[in-house]
């Protein structure tokens, strides 16, 4: 029969072709076979009708949307033109007509942009009257959706257009995704047209300052910082100029004309004189907090504020981690020195190590480095004071210390300074090369990389290249991964020379930083990082194998790329090598973490492999994925792995657990750290599961509770120094001191409000929930005694039979007691009853009153309710899942610039300027050392020493 219809179909004399070949499309559909189906419903022209809601019709629209889509996004990718069925492009033409005239305005822009086809995304705007929530979901699916980096760069710009066509054009999107599109210059002249112009627009402009440093794009600040500085120089130079020609003109054309000036001319002159100095000055000031914004200084200065007046560690936990653990473990030892730091993070409290030093004292050789290095999170952010801070510490002329600590100190500096280099970039550049030691080379190697990153710095590359050279392992090393974070997301051509010097050397550890190294450089590279990504992954050495799989997830970071999970997915199950396996997987969670909930069931069959490195590496991709949300389906996982067989996979499990539930309430926190507690405390637990646990115990309590990992900017985009440190964070199964990168994801969790004069105002905002719901958890009591699990005791089978004979007949005694129990109490209830009718009435108030008495107690103890909504001052702690609970005051005097704000630095709009305001008490980090022109303290008062008294 089919057959005979396709005949029909092809006979060019039959009038009915075209119902021929629907017939035989719907024959076709019906046997299963879509592609034959679709074929005929192209050739059935206008019978076959794309607004019938039949299965069909649904099915076959689906799957010519899908072909003509395969076809536009090839042609867009290489760049070649493809050939398209008219036919199909009539379809799909017609499906979008479809939407525009249903108002399916949404379907219509998924159309127009999986089609790649931005006419179409332009007709869809147009058609919406310019709605901005309209185009907000476009925008939303530009970021998230789009394949190709190179379409997205064109439907951005689209985007840039539109935005600008609104009523009220939105300065705060356009900026963000001028950033996307690497444009410094047109987001400068954004700023210093807002600066120019009234209150609202300067606050906004300060705003955008903020929104953009969120994103951690460092070079491209310092590009827009440059092209501000530039323009507001010219401007103010250009108007202090004007004036000026402007008054001789007027001389000179009334010295023609022979006019004399009246009195009340002269008199005008000098105050309008003076009143330009006061308005370039204003205009300077106003420049001066732009780029004391764009540059950091203001940002750092305030977050390094919060996290030292919020801090809310509890010390006690750490002083209960030290009494559990025995220090002959140099292994926990050093993972309670890291705890204390991540605990401590920017808050510059450095007590508990000031309270042991003793123990502190302990830590040799590189645990020394370590330590040392810790002090560069606790004092992180300090620009200022950082090098006189870890002076003690630091490598000096004529001196020798310990190359350990000289080491640390220098890698510590690079901590501090993280991409705000500037200060200190010459010390450690002028450090590096005066060492000697591997050591030392080792941590200044690490902290120049942090100091210079992303800068390309030729300088830097070339003296990090001669230590490369020396072939040390102990410096090779960082000498790799320091060439990465300089060149990090730059796609430079280094990596060429960087390769064939991995492939000469014969140190796995040289080749190990430099393939990580490779990796960082084409961060976010995407399509173009594919030849170096390809040149890995077929290396026959598994190290540089490992690298690809680095350089998969770091180009593709956030972008949820099939071509980058699939080609994972791939090594993850075929590599013989157990440690690229482990890379594989875990750097699905670098791919995915924009779509956190799509990780879960990605890696879930992953999580029952029989090979513990692959488990590990889920419980890691989980980690980094769903990093502050608390998903149930990951803890899920999660908490399956905690109780893995093997040491290292318990390890991974703890750690990332306490990644995924940063910041959740304490509710759903408090089982997860008994249950470290537990592990901790346990001297037959692993030593390998017990650091996981200790090192979850810092991580769950980070920056005095007030910070979480956040890899993604509350616009969208991919904030580059967190993904870099949680990246280098994960090469600590290799080398602990790396350890000390997971507080670059760190970042505080503070709503911070400022006025035009970036000072914090009094002022309050509502959250819309319980209290307690998101309260800093409960301090913790000292335990002195060390919980010990006792070992099984070994039951025979006969003592187990004795025991069960014992305990019926005990069973049976205790039943036969009840009886008599139970019959003597009735005899007493009886005889109660015979009495109890002659004291009724006598007894009645009294038993009213006493019930009244007691009704009134009862309500004396009841604790009091909750309120069902808190009052926040400036600046306050909001968690991510608090956000949503924040509500400002709509009648109050100061409002937010940008309506949908609700965490973060805000700009505030004061409703009532001729008043006064009101200004939070700043609490400046005390610092404990004398500076060098401070004068000695005097001696105490005279006393008499005691020894005996306590």
């Amino acid at each position: 029969a089919i057959a005979t219809i396709e005949a029909l179909y092809e006979d060019e004399s039959f009038s009915e072709r075209n119902l021929a070949a629907l017939l035989a499309s719907k024959v076709f559909y019906h046997l299963g076979e879509l592609q034959e189906s679709l074929t005929y419903a192209l050739c059935a022209g206008p019978l076959f009708d794309v607004t019938e809601t039949s299965d069909y019709v649904q099915t076959i629209v689906g799957k010519c949307i899908d072909e003509y889509m395969k076809l536009r996004e090839k042609g867009e990718i290489s760049g070649e033109e493809v050939q398209i069925d008219a036919r199909l492009e009539a379809i799909v033409q017609r499906m979008f007509n479809k939407c525009l005239e249903d108002g399916q305005l949404e379907q219509a822009i998924g159309i127009a942009l999986d089609s790649c086809q931005l006419d179409l995304l332009r007709t869809v705007a147009e058609h919406g009257n310019f709605d901005k929530k309209l185009l907000t979901y476009a925008l939303g699916v530009c970021k998230n959706l789009i394949v190709s980096r190179k379409f997205r760069e064109k439907a951005l710009r689209l985007m840039v257009e539109l935005f600008k066509r609104l009523d009220q054009p939105d300065w705060l999107v356009i900026s963000q995704c001028l950033m996307y599109l690497e444009e410094p210059a047109s987001v400068a002249d954004i700023l210093t047209n807002l600066l120019a112009q009234d209150s609202d627009s300067i606050l906004l402009a300060y705003q955008i300052a903020f929104d953009l440093y969120e994103n951690e794009q460092p070079q491209f600040l310092s590009k827009v910082s440059e092209y501000v500085d530039k323009s507001t120089g010219k401007k103010t130079e250009a108007e202090a100029a004007t004036p000026a020609a402007a008054a001789e003109d007027e001389a000179s054309a009334g010295g023609d004309s022979g006019a004399q000036p009246m009195e009340a001319d002269t008199s005008a002159g000098p105050g309008a004189a003076a009143s330009e100095p006061a308005k370039e000055a204003k205009r300077e000031a106003k420049a001066e907090k732009l780029l004391s914004i764009l540059e950091g200084d203001a940002p750092i200065k305030l977050h390094l504020e919060f996290l030292y007046s919020n801090n809310r560690t509890d010390t006690t936990i750490l002083k209960n981690l030290k009494a559990s653990v025995e220090s002959r473990n140099s292994v926990c030892h050093s993972a309670i020195i890291l705890a204390n730091a991540l605990m401590h993070m920017g808050t510059t409290v450095d007590t508990f190590l000031r309270e042991h030093l003793d123990w502190l004292a302990r830590a040799t050789n590189w645990a020394k480095f370590s330590a040392t290095a810790g002090l560069g999170v606790i004092h992180r952010g300090q620009l200022t004071q950082g090098q006189y801070l870890m002076a003690p510490y630091l490598p000096m002329e004529g001196s020798s210390g310990s190359p350990f600590s000289e080491g640390g100190a220098l890698y510590a500096l690079g901590l501090m300074h993280c991409d705000k280099g500037k200060v200190i970039r010459d010390f450690l550049l002028q450090s590096l090369r005066n060492a000697t030691s591997e050591v030392v080379q080792h941590g200044a190697c690490l902290g120049i990389g942090l100091a210079t990153l992303g800068t390309d710095d030729e300088e830097v590359f070339e003296d990090l290249k001669n230590v490369l050279y020396t072939d040390s392992a102990v410096a090779g090393e960082a000498a790799g991964i320091a060439i990465g974070l300089l060149a990090v997301g730059t796609g430079s051509d280094k990596t060429e020379q960087m390769l064939a010097y991995a492939h000469d050397t014969q140190h796995e550890k040289i080749t190990r930083g430099l393939a990580l190294g490779c990796a960082l450089v084409v961060y976010g590279r995407e399509e173009s990082a594919d030849p170096l990504i390809l040149q890995l992954c077929q290396d026959q050495n598994p190290i540089l194998r490992y690298g690809g799989m680095f350089a998969i997830g770091l180009a593709y970071s956030g972008t949820m790329s099939n071509f980058a999970i699939q080609k994972l997915l791939h090594f993850a199950v075929s590599d013989v090598s157990d440690d690229v396996r482990r890379a594989a997987v875990m750097c699905l969670g670098f791919v995915m973490y924009s779509q956190p909930e799509q990780c879960p069931h990605t890696v879930a069959l992953l999580s029952e492999s029989f090979n513990p490195h692959v488990r590990y590496g889920v419980a890691m991709a989980l980690g980094i994925a769903c990093a502050g949300t608390g998903m149930k389906e990951a803890m899920t996982i999660l908490t399956a792995l905690s109780k893995d067989a093997v040491d290292f996979v318990r390890q991974g499990a703890l750690i990332a657990t306490s990644m995924v539930l940063l910041q959740q309430p304490e509710s759903r926190v408090s089982a997860f750290r008994k249950n470290l507690d537990k592990i901790v405390s346990d001297k037959h637990e692993d030593v390998m599961c017990k650091m996981g646990a200790i090192i979850s115990v810092g991580l769950i309590d980070a920056g005095g509770r007030n910070v979480n990992i956040r890899l993604r900017s509350r616009n969208g985009f991919p904030r580059l120094l967190s993904v870099v440190g949680m990246a280098v964070f994960t090469q600590y199964w290799y080398w602990y001191p790396l350890s000390y990168f997971m507080s670059l994801p760190l970042t505080p969790t503070a709503l911070i409000g400022l006025n035009e004069n970036l000072d914090m105002p009094k002022f309050s905002v509502h959250s819309k929930c319980k209290p307690s719901v998101f309260a800093y958890p409960e301090p913790v009591a000292y335990a002195n005694n060390v919980v010990v699990s006792k070992a099984p005791t070994a039951v025979l089978s006969t003592t187990a039979k004795a025991k069960a004979r014992a305990a019926k007949k005990e069973a049976k005694k205790d039943q036969a007691e009840g009886m008599e129990v139970e019959e003597s109490a009735s005899r007493e209830e009886q005889k109660d009853a015979a009495g109890g009718d002659k004291k009724k009435d006598d007894g009645g108030k009294d038993a009213q009153q006493g019930g009244e008495a007691s009704g009134s107690g009862k309500d004396e103890a009841q604790p009091k309710a909750e309120a069902s909504e808190e009052v926040k001052e400036n600046p306050t702690r909001v968690v991510p899942a608090q956000e949503k609970f924040i509500h400002f005051d709509s009648k109050g005097r100061f409002v937010p610039i940008s309506g949908d704000a609700s965490a973060g630095i805000i700009m505030l709009r004061d409703t009532e300027p001729g008043k006064d305001v009101d200004v939070v008490a700043i609490s400046t980090p005390v610092n404990t050392a004398l500076a060098e022109d401070d004068t000695e303290p005097p001696p105490p008062e005279p006393f008499e020493y005691m020894p005996n008294v306590d």
